[in-house]
């Protein structure tokens, strides 16, 4: 493959299953189905963390987050393990980022030669009181002020892309004069469609409430939830602040971000086209984690389960298969050996050991359903560590202390019915064990993820003054004031 040009595009929390080209019967999105049909769309894609923090320090790394122990929000990412922008600027290419990055500070090393508007983790902290696992877990307050406001409106979000996407088709046709030498990297991150569910009105109005499905009402106490995901479900309780109403308000507002994100991808896809770059750009779209929308009485991330877990994943560019649809299991750590083939970087000793394979070989290969896609969860919520493969139609999750799940995702793709039990899958259970347990020590791994997040909080005074300082929505956007809750009743 010719080394070429390479555009990145990292969304915030869309669940892949959210795009026309996916097959959604409301949701428009034609640029990224004009995206998946000039290329290869993966339909079992995955994080390797359904979290922003972790699972970024992966993309960045092409690493498992428990090899390198970027745990949670609070464990940010600051340059000192090797990422594949520090490998391509060692061999002299342009590396530059524009938007959300979601690691430590712009003063860190990240394998960038220029951070356009980073978005970092606040403070350069990032949500400590989210590294609290032991012990009983107080949920998050400010779940409150996030259900309290959805719909149609502006948001500093919105606004935070417009400006990243703004930037991006300068940088672009930048390099399209000849101000940037190929093969250049441009990584792009927007934050839409990630919560507040604040849609700008012209794409809040695409979707009428009465064409909106509402998701169902579910106990807070539900007896159908795995004891491991109810106690996230108490953490994150941003259901208990919705009415049915609300409900549908919200899920027609990430409608509307995920058009108003489409609208943005157009914007960059445009300049690559009247700027004469497509022929020798190559683009990724992705995002870092999907959005649960209300299933199980529960919004955001952090479960294993296919609405959290999965994400979009589409190549499109020279040398790669057109219209293509693979259902070869590929998550984020591929990235790294993706970047590295599309500007010609071989592999060193150290990274042949790495987990990731080309998304570029991958997606001009046959398919191969039986390749291992692995996630793990450390994080907010968590009594405990969880651990998922993904292997041909069946997906396996090990909670420690708890008992597994197995899904067969070809006959129950909603993940309602636990196999783990069933008699006549335990050579698969066992099976898919014997797999986890020679990737990793599920259990050393928990105590080894616990012990850091206990040390953090003892180095920001220990649990009482974490818990006493309060907490906060979502990161800030660039320029934004950081508000901390301290009790639910200072939601306004």
């Amino acid at each position: 493959m010719a080394p070429a040009n390479l555009i990145i595009i990292m969304a915030d929390e869309h669940n892949p299953k959210v795009m026309g080209c996916s097959g959604h019967p409301l949701v428009k999105t034609p640029n990224l189905d004009k995206l998946a049909a000039s290329g290869t769309r993966f339909t079992n894609a995955y994080t390797n963390s359904p979290l922003c923090v972790p699972a970024r320090a992966s993309f960045a790394t092409g690493q498992y987050v428990h090899k390198i122990g970027y745990w949670d929000t609070a464990h940010p990412y600051e340059g000192s393990v090797k990422s594949w922008g520090h490998r391509l600027q060692e061999k002299g290419h342009r590396v530059d980022s524009i938007g959300k990055l979601h690691y430590r500070s712009q003063d860190d090393p990240a394998g960038f030669d220029e951070q356009i508007i980073p978005m970092h983790v606040a403070e350069g902290i990032g949500d400590v009181p989210g590294a609290i696992r032991e012990g009983e877990i107080p949920p998050k307050i400010s779940c409150q002020k996030i259900a309290a406001k959805v719909g149609p409106g502006e948001s500093s979000y919105a606004a935070y892309d417009l400006n990243v996407t703004k930037k991006s088709c300068e940088w672009l046709e930048n390099a399209a004069s000849g101000g940037e030498q190929a093969p250049w990297v441009l990584f792009v991150s927007l934050v839409c469609p990630h919560y507040p569910l604040i849609a700008p009105a012209e794409f809040f109005e695409m979707y009428p409430l009465e064409d909106v499905p509402a998701p169902a009402e579910v106990p807070k106490k539900n007896p159908d939830n795995h004891p491991w995901v109810q106690a996230l479900r108490n953490y994150w309780v941003f259901d208990d602040y919705m009415t049915e109403e609300s409900r549908r308000i919200g899920v027609a507002a990430y409608f509307g971000l995920c058009s108003f994100q489409d609208h943005n991808v157009g914007r960059i896809m445009k300049v690559v086209e009247d700027n004469n770059l497509a022929a020798n750009t190559r683009i990724v779209y992705t995002s870092d984690h999907g959005e649960i929308l209300g299933k199980r009485g529960m919004w955001g991330k952090s479960t294993l389960y296919d609405e959290a877990a999965a994400i979009p994943m589409i190549v499109s560019g020279p040398e790669i298969a057109k219209n293509k649809v693979s259902s070869t299991p590929v998550t984020l750590v591929d990235i790294y050996q993706t970047v590295l083939e599309n500007a010609g970087v071989s592999l060193n000793e150290e990274e042949t050991d790495f987990p990731g394979k080309s998304l570029f070989k991958i997606a001009n290969a046959a398919d191969d359903p039986d390749r291992l896609a692995f996630c793990e969860y450390h994080a907010a919520g968590a009594p405990t560590g969880a651990y998922m493969l993904r292997r041909g139609k069946y997906k396996y999750i090990h909670y420690v202390d708890y008992m597994p799940e197995l899904f067969d995702l070809e006959a129950d793709p909603e993940e309602l019915i636990n196999l783990s039990e069933d008699a006549d899958q335990k050579a698969l259970v066992a099976e898919f064990e014997k797999i986890l347990f020679s990737m990793l020590d599920p259990e050393g791994v928990d105590k080894r993820a616990k012990a850091d997040q206990a040390a953090l909080i003892e180095r920001h005074g220990g649990r009482e003054a974490v818990l006493n300082k309060g907490s906060y929505g979502p990161t800030p956007a660039p320029g934004e004031k950081i508000v901390f809750i301290e009790h639910p009743e200072d939601v306004r």
